[in-house]
């Protein structure tokens, strides 16, 4: 719904150099596999536990908040709201920080990419899906990341050695997104488009990683500006795409204008900066986990909130597709 290598990176992470790609957040950001500057893990008033539910409650209800932000603005102009009010977050913690963007024009153009990737695409896949599948769904989909990341890492990563457990956690995650499309059913009753842009945006965030991991390792930068700049060439990309393909709104209603206001500022500025914390103190393994709550907490948002139907196949399904993603970063001898 988490730059430059999964959705959520710290404000200066401790990096650990991991084979294949995270599991996914809810907003793109520079990943904790990438080699950036690291820096002492700061003191924490809140303790971390807290911190993690409050991360997996404001990931799982960004679902919640496409879907009512889409209910009155175009897709795009909500996935422009979303990037804009995540940047200025990030741009007060930099300045706070005083912490310095990345330089180097390569370093930019592969930040750019990074963008369109992991934030640009991704987003606005994901808002677009959301005005013809329930929430939930979108939810579930999102869980699939470690999926593809895995089944994209055997290819195109020659040191990530697949293991049989890994293997059989990528074929059980498939069995599970199957099970809550109702595979035996035909899929009837769901929207295939809307649930092919749910899975591609799903799909986006390995290729990013993976893409990342060969071009922004070793920048020297600390992961909150990496995460900052990509942010905001995101931002860029969108106001174009919005200016050419959507009108302005006549009028702006606020329900809608403050979910994609929380959207970004909650979901996608404030977020980063909680995962960053948690990677900082507790590691990148920990602080992932909290992929696995996002489809639950997304999964009650929709049916408590919105009304959204639930049959048995969706939480069955959703269960095994976690139960799979979890077994796909599982390390070690086969």
């Amino acid at each position: 719904m988490t730059t430059a290598t999964t959705t959520g990176s710290p404000s200066t992470p401790a990096p650990e150099a991991t084979s294949a790609p995270e599991a996914t957040s809810a907003s793109g950001a520079i990943s904790t596999s990438g080699d950036v500057r690291p820096s002492a893990p700061p003191r924490r008033a809140l303790d971390w536990r807290l911190r993690f539910g409050f991360l997996s409650l404001i990931w799982g209800f960004s679902f919640l908040l496409i879907k009512v932000g889409t209910g009155s603005y175009a897709p795009f102009q909500v996935t422009l709201g979303r990037l804009a009010f995540g940047t200025a977050v990030l741009a007060v913690a930099i300045a706070v920080k005083r912490d310095r963007l990345p330089r180097g024009a390569r370093t930019w153009a592969h930040l750019t990419v990074a963008a369109l990737l992991l934030n640009a695409l991704p987003f606005s896949l994901f808002a677009y899906a959301e005005l013809t599948i329930p929430s939930t769904l979108a939810g579930i989909c999102n869980a699939t990341s470690p999926l593809w990341g895995m089944a994209l890492s055997l290819v195109a990563l020659s040191e990530d050695r697949p293991t049989r457990v890994r293997v059989a956690g990528l074929g059980l995650g498939f069995l599970g997104v199957l099970t809550v499309l109702g595979a035996w059913q035909g899929f009837s009753g769901l929207d295939a488009r809307g649930t092919v842009l749910a899975l591609l945006a799903s799909l986006s965030y390995p290729i990013g990683w993976i893409y990342v991991r060969r071009t922004l390792a070793g920048t020297g930068s600390s992961a909150l500006s990496m995460t900052g700049a990509q942010l905001f060439l995101a931002t860029l990309q969108l106001a174009v795409v919005t200016a050419l393909f959507t009108t302005f709104p006549a009028r702006f209603p606020l329900l809608p204008l403050l979910a994609v206001a929380a959207l970004g500022a909650l979901g996608t500025g404030l977020a980063l900066l909680i995962q960053y914390g948690l990677v900082t103190e507790v590691g990148p393994t920990t602080a992932q986990m909290v992929t696995y709550f996002i489809p639950v907490i997304a999964t009650a948002a929709g049916v408590a909130l919105l009304g959204e139907s639930l049959s048995w196949s969706t939480p069955v399904g959703a269960v095994i597709v976690l139960a799979g993603a979890a077994l796909t970063q599982v390390r070690g001898k086969a």
